[in-house]
């Protein structure tokens, strides 16, 4: 008889470099997550939690149901789920330190690398303990001397707990938005920042723009936590070094004319649009509220026929992502998009907070939105008011 001896994985061989391709991005001092994953120390006493949450596939979290490839898919392969469960049902052993990969690195803690541009809030803003927050729009001055092509931006809260989210305007010159009491632009939208949101990083000859004279402007939404604390959100920017040759842009689809009944279980809206001019599809990101269920990207083929770029079921408006493409994909003019929402008004639904109410559009998050935000990427002398001109 021939025994197989199966050699026990060890932190530092085998599941730190795990932990460092998958976690470690919000499992790290003054990120996202609830404690850092860094050192066997820090590991060591979640090893069969963590076990768990990985052989359920709740954690890295992800919730694209079909669609794809997705280059920022960060599920565990079979391999990997198996070292983590073999690792904690061994007691964990930590192995030689010697074993251990090069620790990663963030620059001041940004995963951007160190930005060429640090800016922001001017002074912290208060969040109450309770009650709505109107949303906010911070005026951020860039003194920008000269047009500059961005090729990486993050937005980092100092207070993860309160911001919602928030989206990163392109204000040009003599632009009084929002001075003026409009609330809703079709400015270019910068970067977003919402909970698991990588920082934005354009592929290879591509990036954004922002136009000398411009000032950033920061949307926030804030939320309540029961106690009153502060926030003083920071942007980070790294310049491309050479002109690319394409621009991207941030489009999106959006419904907000809809009025959900009150317990209605599965209520559908769609928004949808035709593409004016040829364009790379880049990237997909829902954004609903606390009655989203599902989201899907569609391209309408005609006569009932549909191609699903994405679905995301189920929708979680606490870790709302952006889903980057393995493969940029042509879109031709003429190529009609469909994103459709579905909403859980129902009591089935433990997040509901009123299942009882009408639901329309709003800010707050006991209203709902429908917003399909997706990049592109078109000439780099393209702007959005090129860019639909038919």
């Amino acid at each position: 008889m021939i025994l197989l001896l199966l050699a026990v994985p060890t932190f530092h061989h085998d599941v730190e470099p795990v932990l460092q391709r998958h976690c470690q991005t919000c499992h790290r001092p003054g990120a996202i997550a609830p404690m850092p994953l860094i050192t066997y120390e820090q590991v060591r006493p979640w090893a069969r939690a963590i076990r768990e949450k990985v052989l359920l596939g709740k954690m890295p979290p992800w919730f694209a149901a079909s669609g794809g490839p997705f280059a920022n898919d960060p599920r565990l392969s079979d391999a990997s789920k198996r070292t983590f469960s073999l690792w904690a049902d061994d007691k964990a052993p930590e192995g030689p330190a010697a074993d251990a990969p090069p620790p990663l690195e963030w620059p001041d803690g940004w995963r951007i690398g160190k930005p060429d541009l640090v800016a922001g809030m001017n002074e912290p803003f208060a969040v109450p303990a309770r009650g709505d927050v109107d949303y906010q729009f911070i005026v951020v001055k860039l003194g920008l001397p000269e047009d500059r092509w961005i090729e990486r931006v993050e937005v980092r809260p100092s207070n993860h707990r309160v911001v919602h989210h928030a989206v990163v305007y392109v204000r040009e010159r003599g632009d009084p938005w929002p001075e003026n009491g409009r609330r809703v632009t079709t400015n270019d939208i910068l970067a977003v920042y919402t909970p698991g949101q990588p920082p934005f990083e354009a592929r290879p000859g591509m990036a954004k723009f922002v136009p000398a004279g411009a000032d950033l402007v920061l949307q926030m939404h804030y939320q309540t936590i029961g106690e009153l604390v502060r926030d003083q959100t920071r942007i980070g920017i790294v310049f491309a070094r050479q002109v690319p040759e394409k621009r991207v842009l941030t489009l999106q689809l959006n419904n907000s004319t809809f009025h959900i009944p009150p317990g209605e279980r599965n209520y559908r809206v769609t928004a949808s649009g035709t593409l004016p001019n040829d364009a790379l599809l880049l990237s997909m990101f829902p954004h609903m509220h606390l009655r989203g269920a599902a989201f899907d990207y569609e391209i309408d083929l005609g006569e009932g026929r549909v191609e699903t770029l994405l679905r995301v079921a189920p929708y979680d408006y606490y870790w709302q992502l952006n889903y980057i493409l393995a493969t940029p994909r042509l879109l031709k003019k003429g190529t009609r998009l469909r994103a459709t929402g579905w909403y859980d008004n129902s009591p089935n639904n433990p997040r509901n907070p009123d299942p009882e109410a009408e639901v329309t559009y709003g800010e707050q998050s006991h209203d709902e939105m429908m917003i399909g935000f997706f990049d592109v990427a078109v000439p780099r002398d393209f702007d959005k008011r090129r860019f639909f001109a038919r």
